[in-house]
């Protein structure tokens, strides 16, 4: 008898919990529909230990309150990026319940909030990027990734941003991961002009982009080629882990990333200007060879070899590439303004020495002539300036530049006109 009286006694317990909880929860909604997102999640706090036990019913109920009130604090701007977290964990636990029930009440709305989520996570995190906050950027985006790891380039820029803040340690580990993805980025923008603000809007697909176009709030479509990113992920990545003093691992992942993509040819300066910076000349130009053998047309590699040289203070390379790669591209921008800046190296010894120069006639004589090697180093740089303004009229640091240019020679005329362009 005694027995059976324990074991009602343990029913009643039970049944009182499961009582209690489900008042916990409606007064927890209750708190939340006056307003009151922190005194609901501290009600729930206090039936968690309860959850477990609870019919998947339940379960799912108290999980989708909770990621509600989690969500209103952080439309609050309360502890913004934790409670966006913490809710979309609430949202997740939510439909494992009710995938498990078979059962779906609040799985809609759930996985709605969680894109949502993602959203104000992206849209926080450009934020940050404009006020200089990188890490917490970067933070933000590897949050969103994580909520939607389909979504792969919230990862890639994650990891960028974070070694736009020189945070390596933060940047290491999201590298490493989109080498272990072998994430690319590789695809194709479909792009119109936004004719309320002039801007170039990006589409999901061609037929969107016409759709708008064809509406009218979008003018003049265009599709452009996406490249690889893999370079770019793979010099990063080299570079953190020989900064970490792990230069052998910067090369084996290099060398992993070759032979999962042959045919990626960026791989082949990341490798080169890996040797580069740790002075391993000679595997440097084997590399630059290797690279211009598997495609000597490609303007963007043959410019890219010319920044790896400019790096190197190899200039006549740099300038030999650079040469080519106009050569191949006749409008490639970039190539006029880096052979400009290559020029434009000579003056500054010039004029260190006239500085050190005194009055003497010997010195006045000296000064003639480096007087004259100046101005020919500016009259041999107005071409390629001209050629950049004339390919890219928007850039002020080109207009800029031509104009310093043309008041250092006396140029007025020439001067003034192209400042009225601007």
């Amino acid at each position: 008898m005694k027995s059976k009286y324990v074991i009602l006694a343990s029913a009643l317990l039970i049944s009182v919990a499961t009582f209690a909880q489900k008042d916990q929860i409606k007064s927890a909604e209750k708190a939340l529909k006056s307003g009151d997102a922190q005194g609901a999640i501290t009600i729930l706090k206090d039936a968690e230990s309860l959850v477990a036990n609870a019919k998947e019913a339940e379960q799912a109920q108290y999980y989708f309150v909770q990621g509600n009130a989690f969500l209103d604090l952080a439309n609050k701007k309360v502890e913004e990026s934790k409670n966006l977290l913490a809710a979309a964990n609430s949202y997740k636990k939510l439909i494992e319940v009710e995938k498990a029930s078979g059962k779906q009440k609040y799985s809609t709305q759930a996985a709605e909030s969680i894109t949502n989520i993602k959203g104000l996570l992206i849209n926080s995190a450009i934020a940050d990027t404009q006020a200089n906050k990188n890490a917490e950027g970067a933070k933000k985006l590897y949050e969103a990734y994580g909520l939607d790891k389909k979504d792969t380039i919230n990862l890639y820029y994650a990891a960028s941003t974070a070694v736009n803040s020189q945070d390596y340690d933060l940047a290491l580990p999201m590298y490493e991961e989109l080498k272990k993805i072998n994430f690319s980025g590789k695809g194709t923008s479909y792009l119109a002009t936004n004719k309320a603000n002039g801007n170039d809007d990006n589409f999901a697909n061609a037929k969107e982009r016409d759709l708008a176009v064809k509406l009218g709030t979008h003018e003049k479509p265009k599709t452009e080629a996406v490249p690889s990113k893999r370079g770019e992920i793979y010099k990063n990545l080299a570079l953190i882990l020989v900064q970490k003093g792990r230069t052998e691992d910067a090369k084996q992942a290099i060398a992993d990333a070759r032979k999962a993509n042959p045919e990626d040819t960026s791989l082949i300066l990341t490798e080169a200007n890996l040797y580069l910076e740790t002075k391993d000349f000679e595997k440097y130009k084997q590399l630059v060879g290797e690279a211009l053998q598997k495609d000597p047309n490609n303007a963007d590699l043959v410019f890219n070899l010319g920044v790896i040289s400019a790096g190197a203070k190899n200039n006549a390379d740099a300038e030999k590439y650079y040469l080519k790669a106009i050569e191949i591209n006749p409008n490639y921008t970039n190539a006029y303004l880096n052979l400009a800046a290559l020029k434009l190296e000579a003056e500054k010894p010039i004029i260190d020495e006239m500085n050190k120069l005194g009055t003497s006639a010997k010195d006045m004589k000296r000064y003639d002539v480096l007087k004259a090697q100046r101005e020919a180093v500016f009259k041999g740089v107005i071409p390629y300036l001209k050629k950049a303004n004339e390919l890219d009229p928007k850039n002020e640091d080109v207009s800029k530049t031509l104009i310093g240019v043309y008041s250092a020679l006396e140029m007025t005329a020439e001067a003034k006109a192209l400042k009225a362009k601007m």
